[in-house]
């Protein structure tokens, strides 16, 4: 898709399952950091817009999504349905659903929340740089793939190391991608996959590529996120933005 083309949704649903339940341990913050405030750019006036606002407001704008399920903590879903969604009139969030103890639980909530979806783009809600032009170039992907995912090549060289923390191994930088979210799936290929892998041991599961991948059910294809599609994961990320 060059930058002259115009998305035209493929007529069929897509749900979009924002997550923003994380605790945010490595924030250091006692307010999860997809609460946390950036400076707004004089955007409709406003001095500050929280991290999950920002989130929203691309999701909420594109022609892509139909419908958003926004998975929060059990004690951020009022603060969420208030103060996120009413008091930005966030018209395509339909549920702000209760996430569970980890990140796959509250991807699962979602997905059982949206069963009349037919593709479905699953991304983190403190990753507030996502643009249209990701959501274009991952539903377009899915529409063909079935399974896609936003990344970017590596700049670095990577380093495989053993239990000792020795260098093992070098891959080829040619082929390791940083991977980001949005994520996009087919419904019914993702929720499959999603029962499959929970019948087991879930743990060191960190996207949902990974669950596709332990299911063996299908591959995902990689398309170009953007450098600027960073997680504010830690303080030193949102010192970078202040």
């Amino acid at each position: 898709m060059n930058d002259n083309t115009m998305y035209i949704p493929g007529g069929k649903r897509t749900a979009a399952i924002v997550l923003a339940a994380g605790r945010g341990k490595r924030m250091g913050s006692d307010t999860p950091k997809q609460f946390l405030h950036l400076p707004a750019s004089g955007d409709g006036g406003r001095e500050s817009v929280m991290v999950i606002e920002r989130t929203l407001e691309v999701f909420e704008k594109s022609p892509c999504i139909d419908e958003i399920l926004l998975v929060t903590g059990e004690d951020w879903v009022d603060f969420c349905r208030k103060e996120v969604v009413a008091k930005n009139g966030f018209q395509k969030v339909t549920k702000v659903l209760t996430g569970g103890k980890e990140r796959y639980d509250s991807v699962y909530a979602g997905l059982l929340a949206c069963p009349d979806a037919d593709y479905v783009l699953i991304h983190d809600g403190a990753r507030p740089f996502v643009t249209e032009e990701i959501l274009e170039r991952v539903t377009e992907a899915v529409q063909k793939y079935g399974a896609a995912a936003a990344g970017v090549p590596s700049k670095d060289t990577v380093k495989i190391v053993d239990e000792e923390g020795f260098a093992a191994s070098t891959p080829d930088r040619r082929l390791v991608w940083n991977i980001q979210t949005p994520q996009a799936f087919s419904y019914p290929l993702i929720r499959s996959a999603y029962e499959i892998v929970r019948e087991g041991n879930m743990s060191g599961i960190t996207d949902d590529a990974m669950v596709l991948e332990r299911s063996r059910l299908a591959r995902v294809k990689l398309v170009m996120g953007s450098y600027g599609n960073s997680k504010i994961t830690t303080p030193e990320d949102l010192g970078m933005l202040l």
